[in-house]
């Protein structure tokens, strides 16, 4: 096997507790991630003299590709995106993924193809996703023998809640996000709705500017476990105060969910996304 083809997807949180600030800088919170598959990337690492076979289909349906190459020429990146890339490709967490491990173990040289499809400042983890499955794929091509809780400790390095898309099911996150334990969430008969606002994205900096840290009245876990339909005066993300007062356009956003017959709505993450949880 010479290349990998991965489909990264996103994910939403069901609430979000910020309990206080640690001497690292981070902060301690509480929340419960869930994979959507509704919104994903497309990855494909290749090592050896193997081809793409999703860089002609790239070149089709974008004007520009932006590219780099590594220093030492092991590493090269490709990432198209609609709105363009404004960041540096060697930069991106999909090209850290692979510095992390060629750090610790004798990695072939790669090329990476990343079709960023999943908004960038929505709150949804898009990039944690494409490093976590990155570090699985090129695991996987240069032959180690990593296990879910090792690639979840290299994941834990690039991003808080990267380590939750190593295992992609419902995960209850703790710490920076980055301890992690199976949660039985039970969704059947629902679906879930996420809307992306046009034009606002949502830095972490400028979400977590403002926010008071405090430990909540009722634990997570213990509202988690109320029905759906109790969990729209009971279920908090506590970004949303100080994001919604920046942007009051997510807030209406939230209103015009519940408006169409949402049992629950919030917004993801740190945002701008916002979710909401319908009967079927």
């Amino acid at each position: 096997m010479f290349s990998m083809i991965g489909y990264p997807n996103v994910k939403i949180n069901l609430g979000l507790k910020v309990l206080r600030k640690r001497p690292d800088g981070y902060h301690d919170l509480e929340t419960l991630f869930v994979p959507y598959p509704g919104i994903s990337d497309v990855l494909e690492v290749i090592t050896g003299e193997d081809y793409s076979r999703t860089l002609s289909g790239l070149k089709e349906q974008y004007s520009r590709l932006t590219q780099a190459i590594s220093e030492d020429g092991k590493l090269m990146i490709t990432i198209a995106r609609r709105e363009g890339v404004d960041w540096d490709p060697l930069k991106d967490l999909t090209a850290k993924a692979y510095f992390l491990l060629a750090a610790q173990y004798q990695l072939p040289p790669m090329k990476i193809y990343l079709e960023k499809r999943s908004p960038v400042g929505a709150g949804l983890g898009g990039g944690s996703s494409d490093a976590a499955f990155a570090l699985r794929m090129m695991a996987t091509l240069a032959g180690l023998d990593l296990t879910d809780e090792q690639l979840a400790g290299y994941a834990a390095q690039l991003g808080s809640d990267c380590a939750f898309f190593i295992y992609n099911t419902p995960m209850f996150g703790s710490g920076r996000g980055e301890i992690l334990e199976p949660y039985p969430l039970n969704l059947e008969g629902y679906r879930i709705e996420v809307v992306i606002p046009e034009g606002i994205a949502v830095s972490t900096a400028d979400a977590y500017r403002g926010i008071i840290p405090q430990e909540p009245e009722r634990p997570l876990k213990e509202i988690l476990r109320l029905p759906v339909t109790q969990w729209k005066d009971t279920l908090e993300n506590d970004f949303e105060k100080t994001v919604f007062a920046k942007y009051p356009a997510l807030a209406a956003v939230k209103a015009q969910l519940y408006e169409k017959g949402a049992l629950y709505a919030a917004m993801s993450g740190s945002g701008s996304a916002c979710f909401g949880i319908f009967s079927k």
